[in-house]
């Protein structure tokens, strides 16, 4: 049942491809001749490339390099940095910078793979129904609207459901294509890895258009790697190689014996593979297939958002559990409302998925570059792989990816620089965030007071001390916390318990039960405790304390008090033209931040926030 509900979430993507991936390398004019020895030679270039991309790098390889259970390219950079720093050696910058590149990609990605598919699969009317072709577009939008609408109920209950659907799907275009290779066997030819490298040769003027074509049919790649963490490698392996591998290579052999029958069905040779009273029904099927290989992206950039506000690296953004159950299953408002626009624009905009496919591919191909770049460190600092070995796998996966990386690179112009224009404004926040975070960090270090002092004054009595425990969120509980010390300058008063607490994310997606809590007893009623919680937890201070804090503290949950600290930020006359625009984006994005009291599940009649202005 586990490689069952895999094929719904992991491979929706991937198999979705054949309604345009096949098309696109006869089509418009970069398109090569369609005669039989060039059909055989795309579809021997798409099977290997499945084999080689797929299987080879991320089934065989890449899935190996887990956290702790967590795949994707931010998982993998975080993991790189654990191993330097169990190492002993420095944190490099340049890991951040890569994985921080792959996510804001995956961005860009998430906002075209819904569009396309959906696209793709209503454009099956056309063909099923040529009386309803004008509808594609609005239909499509309807799709669109429905789909992002639904997510606030959460994909559990639905997600029940994908699984099925996804291996009739598979079930069905396996079908179709064997149907087609036995009209015309010798598209079996495409087996033998010559055929396609002859191919790409003999049309050498079409080779970069042709491998930026057959890139589409792998762009479900990364998403295998990063949807690691919700099934694990044994049913993703098992599903590729059992169900969707054979499924995909029938097809595209079958597309390839259609065409090789008929030329002029390269309007739509996924479609026009069914008899005519199936052609409907595909439609429909399809459109299913297509909503749920964006449902899979849709939720992967949920799950993404989430770790990178645990990692520090985008400022806090309301995110929604929709099951008790599973951690994993979460909505951010504000992420499906943007996706949501994005994607219908790019519908009314493109109107059809094959202009769609020229600003298609390109992020993801870079993605994939980055991953292999990543791979040469983390064969290193995780596996112990010696430079040769690490530099030899890496070269071969990087010949890979470099060639996708230079074909889909002609697709810059006209649109595929949105991706990536998309892509380095997303990145271009985070980065503004942390550089943001350690700038005030720094500003609130320089001005504080060290716990020694506050612990002297308490301990000579000078301070009047009330009944209750307080609860002050600070950094590394060494300073004393601003908020802590705006309560004694205003109120002139100390609670009886005082507690330092701080909150830190650590570089693996769980904790560990026994290690959540540090705490330590300072003497005369303050103690000093950190939290620790993984980049894929929930971070649920209150009942994390309620069952971690020792018995001596004696802790009350239900009697202590948060003290939080509100701050609005000034620039500095010294500032240069592009801090002070660094610190005007920073400063939005803090005063847009969801409260702290949401993301650390605070009981709000227990919060007091105090303000403070901190100039940068």
């Amino acid at each position: 049942m586990t490689t069952i509900a895999a094929l719904g979430i992991v491979f929706g993507d991937i198999g979705t491809s054949p309604l345009y991936a096949f098309r696109e390398c006869f089509s418009g004019s970069h398109g090569a001749p369609i005669n039989p020895a060039n059909l055989v030679g795309a579809a021997s270039l798409i099977v290997w490339s499945l084999l080689l991309v797929v299987s080879v790098k991320y089934l065989f390889v890449i899935l190996k390099l887990d956290n702790k259970g967590e795949g994707g390219i931010l998982a993998l950079s975080t993991l790189i940095r654990g191993a330097m720093r169990a190492l002993g050696g420095k944190d490099p910058r340049k890991i951040l910078l890569f994985g921080l590149a792959g996510a804001a990609l995956i961005y860009a990605d998430g906002m075209l793979t819904p569009a396309i598919s959906v696209l793709s699969a209503v454009e099956g009317l056309s063909v099923s129904a040529p009386a309803l072709a004008h509808w594609t577009v609005p239909l499509s939008v309807l799709i669109l609207i429905g789909l992002f609408s639904i997510q606030k109920f959460g994909t559990g209950n639905v997600g029940k459901l994908f699984g099925p659907v996804v291996l009739l799907w598979f079930g069905t275009i396996a079908v179709l294509g064997v149907r087609g290779v036995i009209h015309h066997p010798a598209v079996l030819w495409a087996v033998n890895p010559y055929t396609g490298l002859h191919f790409l040769f003999h049309e050498w003027e079409h080779a970069m258009p042709l491998l930026a074509a057959v890139f589409l049919a792998v762009t479900g790649g990364e998403a295998l790697y990063a949807d690691l963490g919700h099934f694990g490698t044994t049913p993703i392996r098992v599903g590729w190689f059992s169900v969707v591998l054979p499924a995909l290579v029938l097809n595209y052999l079958g597309q390839a014996a259609l065409l090789t029958a008929d030329p002029l069905a390269i309007r739509s040779p996924f479609f026009l593979l069914a008899p005519d009273f199936l052609q409907l029904p595909l439609t429909i099927l399809a459109t299913f297939a297509a909503i749920i290989a964006s449902q899979a992206l849709i939720s992967g950039a949920f799950s993404l958002t989430t770790q990178a506000v645990q990692l520090g690296c985008l400022s806090r953004v309301r995110i929604l559990y929709t099951s008790e159950h599973s951690m994993g299953q979460v909505y951010v408002p504000v992420i499906n409302h943007i996706l949501a626009a994005a994607c219908i624009l790019l519908v009314i905009t493109f109107e059809t998925s094959s202009k769609l496919a020229g600003a298609y591919g390109i992020a993801i191909s870079l993605t994939m570059t980055i991953t292999s770049v990543l791979f040469f460190s983390a064969a290193r600092a995780v596996w112990g792989w010696s430079k040769l070995k690490a530099g030899v796998v890496t070269g071969l996966f990087l010949a890979l990816d470099g060639a996708f990386l230079a074909a889909n690179a002609l697709k810059i112009y006209p649109w595929g620089w949105l991706p990536l224009v998309v892509a380095g404004g997303v990145m271009a926040v985070m980065l503004i965030w942390i550089w943001g975070r350690k700038r005030l960090y720094a500003r609130i270090m320089q001005d504080s007071l060290p716990i020694d002092v506050l612990l002297k004054d308490l301990h000579k009595g000078k301070i009047h001390r009330v009944s209750g425990t307080a609860i002050y969120m600070s950094g590394k509980g060494l300073q004393v916390p601003t908020a802590l010390l705006h309560n004694l300058k205003h109120n002139q008063v100390l609670h009886q318990q005082v507690i330092l607490l701080h909150v830190m994310t650590i570089d693996q997606p769980h904790s560990n039960p026994d290690d959540i809590m540090d705490y330590e007893d300072l003497g005369d009623g303050v103690h000093r405790a950190t939290l620790r919680f993984g980049f894929a937890d929930t971070p649920d201070v209150p009942d994390a304390l309620k069952h971690r804090m020792p018995e001596k503290a004696r802790f009350q949950p239900g009697k202590a008090t948060y003290f939080l600290g509100r701050e609005t930020y000034g620039v500095g006359k010294k500032a240069t033209f592009m801090d002070r625009f660094r610190m005007t984006m920073f400063a939005v994005m803090a005063r847009n931040a969801s409260p702290a009291t949401a993301y650390f599940q605070l009981p709000p009649g227990r919060v007091v926030e105090l303000g403070a202005q901190i100039t940068l």
